[in-house]
């Protein structure tokens, strides 16, 4: 089989580095890491986003944040091949080959405690992407599992429009219903969903209605299908196969060219079976070989997703 190249936009890395600093992202002899840089090699990834997660267990400041980008700074892009993603013709350039391109994204602004200035710093250290909460709510908006199920505050929208004009990427990803609303009619720039599955597929919380993947697909945004297997399969273990359930939808729901993937590796602690790692893409991309043709296959794997950047990230 030829070698395929693929991006992903989600994985928590960061997060298993800041908690057990003494993992390699280069050689991980102790097996602990879903992504490394043997595993994106053997992936022939251009591209993979790195997000910024602070657990509920330790203090929702910048302080954990920014221990998280000297992670990204000092164990990551020195990793031989690795590039900074920060603009537009960052992006444009992967796809001439010879490295992998790194890009930052937070995963909740808890620790931005309402401050624009904070999220301007990060946008210097170059953040590139932004999910406003994670499951639960914070000053910003309620996540999926937040019971009152309300929507973005009046800061939360204030860091939107900030977001718009910084270039920062907005993601969707995390958000209940209400939020997601709010920021479609807040945002005036394209925004993503980094990692998330098809509801009418799977009925999770954290799974995307018919109509929030109509609004994301409007706008010219991203869906990023995931590999959480309770996101992928109601029930049960999941597979190869129930992940092209997903694509299927999302492809009959006219998404053809706004599907790319967000494997949430290093996020969960069970895998879809034959989707355990970076190194394992080529089983995927077998699978959609049967159904869809190489241009589309390519399309889904790398160019949706490069596309997107080179026209949506800073210039």
């Amino acid at each position: 089989m030829e070698k395929w190249q693929s991006t992903d936009f989600h994985c928590d890395v960061l997060w298993k580095l800041l908690e057990n600093n003494t993992l390699s992202f280069i050689h991980d002899s102790s097996d602990k890491l879903d992504v490394t840089l043997p595993r994106l090699q053997q992936a022939e990834s251009i591209m993979q986003t790195f997000a910024v997660y602070i657990p509920d267990e330790m203090e929702k400041s910048m302080v954990p944040i920014l221990q998280s980008i000297d992670l990204f700074y000092r164990k990551v892009l020195t990793a031989p091949g690795m590039s900074f993603v920060r603009t537009a013709q960052d992006a444009a350039k992967l796809l001439n080959g010879g490295s992998i391109g790194a890009l930052l994204s937070l995963e909740g602004a808890d620790g931005l405690q309402g401050d624009p200035a904070m999220l301007r710093i990060l946008f210097k250290l170059g953040v590139r992407a932004l999910g406003l909460t994670w499951n639960h709510a914070n000053w910003a908006a309620d996540g999926v599992l937040e019971p009152r199920q309300g929507g973005l505050t009046k800061k939360g929208l204030a860091i939107v429009e900030e977001c718009n004009f910084l270039g920062i990427l907005l993601d969707v990803s995390h958000l209940c219903e209400q939020s997601f609303w709010d920021l479609v009619n807040t945002s005036t720039k394209p925004f993503i969903a980094s990692h998330s599955n098809m509801k009418s597929i799977c009925d999770h919380p954290r799974n995307l209605t018919d109509d929030q993947v109509r609004a994301i697909i409007a706008v010219d945004g991203l869906v990023g299908l995931t590999f959480v297997p309770q996101f992928v399969r109601s029930g049960g273990r999941a597979d190869i196969d129930d992940v092209l359930k997903h694509v299927e939808r999302l492809c009959e729901l006219g998404g053809q060219n706004h599907l790319m993937f967000g494997s949430d590796f290093d996020g969960i602690d069970v895998h879809v079976t034959g989707l355990h790692h970076p190194g394992e893409t080529g089983k995927l991309v077998e699978a959609l070989l049967r159904y869809y043709s190489e241009e589309q296959v390519k399309s889904f794997l790398v160019k949706n997703t490069i596309g997107f950047l080179s026209k949506h990230l800073p210039k």
